[in-house]
């Protein structure tokens, strides 16, 4: 029985709840008075519920559809503003000991070259994503008890940490790892990770049991309830994601928002970020094979669906979706990207064999480019990792971002790190677009003190100063 306080993944992700919540919205697919109302609750910022979003994930109705488009734009610009936060994935080791039939890493693909990086080699990754201008990674490995145990995952986050290079620093790294226990992730946050990111893959039971076959991560129960673990194991800031196209997306999108909202009446802090991947190419993965697999249209609408369903969670689109998806995404709500990425493990520093990436890049181009692109778009390409440096995750960054002091915190500290890149990093064309984004963008903080003070600030990393930060 369908119950989101329990710690029971087949309570909270209750396949009964589903099933009777996508009955319901199908009943009411042409009902457009309530579509509006649904809309109309949206605007008032207060959410979407899963039973409510499935029925608006049915509308067909192109003006309802258009309104939904906008809904989510105005809580983009409202919470996120035009700031865009940049990261890039580190990819540490290809071995993996599951068997899902998604990923080219599995077990039984003995096409693929298996690699993991030295610490030596990981300190030469961090040095070249460091002269790209970034400062926020996201570890990504397979589950290899042998090859990757957590040790190994430790270490290498400190000489991440702890790798400094001319003026670069990473300041935050995030961590996709397999699903562990308490003990594992109370280590992990010893160690300084910001988010713990883990995708469900998907939702439903029976179909995540077939794309699961073999290895540790085939128990779906034990993989669904990992976000509980980090939460008691001292981790506030997780971030969710399925993987569009394994499962009907209307099941995935109730169990996604379910799963949401489970954390929220449990812990008091709903997910920090919800990614938005999809079944993209890949060495022996053949989408065709994939009958779910979402078209654009579709893919926009889920977008701006879970944009106004939770308002106060990140989204984050990587760079398996090309320039002109990443560009729609951001006008519905997303509010991170990754910029310059390999997928390839080493693939910063080697002229690697593409096939040991975990998929095919849709968008190749340079951060720099990525960069200059954001900016010629309006937004502000942001490297803030202040709110986890001073402590602020988990329900204290949701009271920040509720308060609508946003404004007055992470638009200047976006401010402060463009104006660090841009310095340090960035070619002709890049100071000239920055400096007129920041000139128009400085007047946007509305306390007189923060904006005095920010503006101190970008004198300051002129002058050659760095790493400022409200």
């Amino acid at each position: 029985m369908y119950n989101k306080l329990s710690s029971r993944a087949n309570e909270f992700i209750d396949h009964d709840e589903i099933i009777a919540s996508l009955n319901y919205a199908k009943k009411n697919r042409d009902n457009t008075k309530l579509h509006y109302e649904l809309l109309e609750k949206a605007k008032s910022l207060k959410g979407l519920n899963h039973r409510e979003a499935a029925i608006l994930l049915g509308a067909k109705d192109p003006a309802v559809i258009d309104a939904m488009k906008a809904i989510a734009r105005e809580i983009k610009l409202k919470f996120y503003g035009n700031r865009i936060v940049l990261f890039a994935p580190l990819y540490l080791s290809n071995y993996c000991v599951n068997g899902c039939v998604y990923c080219p890493y599995h077990a039984k693909n003995k096409m693929i070259p298996r690699l993991k990086l030295t610490q030596e080699e990981i300190r030469d990754e961090v040095i070249a994503l460091q002269d790209m201008g970034h400062k926020r990674l996201a570890l990504e490995l397979g589950e290899d008890p042998v090859h990757n145990p957590l040790e190994y995952v430790l270490e290498s986050i400190r000489t991440i940490y702890a790798t400094k290079h001319k003026n670069g620093a990473i300041r935050r790294v995030n961590v996709n790892i397999a699903a562990t226990d308490v003990a594992s992730y109370r280590k992990l946050k010893e160690v300084g990770i910001g988010t713990y990111i883990l995708f469900q893959e998907t939702y439903n039971k029976d179909n995540y049991e077939q794309q699961h076959p073999t290895g540790p991560k085939a128990d779906y129960a034990y993989h669904t309830e990992a976000m509980d673990r980090a939460m008691e194991g001292g981790i506030d800031d997780v971030g969710l994601g399925v993987l569009f196209g394994l499962e009907n997306y209307h099941y995935e999108l109730v169990g996604l928002l379910m799963h949401a909202e489970h954390l929220e009446a449990k812990f008091g802090v709903g997910p920090h970020t919800i990614s938005v991947p999809r079944i993209c190419p890949a060495d022996d993965i053949d989408t065709s094979d994939f009958s779910n697999a979402l078209d654009d249209t579709t893919f926009e609408k889920i977008i701006a669906l879970i944009r106004i369903a939770v308002p106060y969670t990140g989204m984050i689109i990587s760079t398996r979706e090309s320039m002109t998806m990443r560009e729609k995404a951001l006008e519905l709500g997303v509010s991170q990207i990754s910029g310059g990425s390999r997928t390839a493990v080493g693939g910063y520093i080697k002229d690697i064999e593409e096939k040991s990436a975990q998929f095919d890049v849709s968008d190749t181009r340079s951060l720099n480019e990525v960069i200059n692109w954001l900016l010629e778009l309006g937004h502000i390409p942001s490297f803030c990792t202040a709110c986890y440096r001073e402590g602020r995750t988990g329900d204290r960054f949701m009271s920040l971002l509720k308060s609508g002091q946003i404004v007055n915190c992470c638009h200047p500290n976006a401010l402060i790190t463009l104006k660090e890149y841009m310095e340090d990093y960035g070619t002709q064309r890049t100071k000239v677009l920055g400096d007129d984004v920041i000139a128009k963008s400085l007047d946007m903080i509305t306390n007189d003190k923060v904006r005095a003070k920010t503006a101190a600030y970008l004198q300051k990393i002129e002058e050659g100063e760095r790493d400022f930060r409200f």
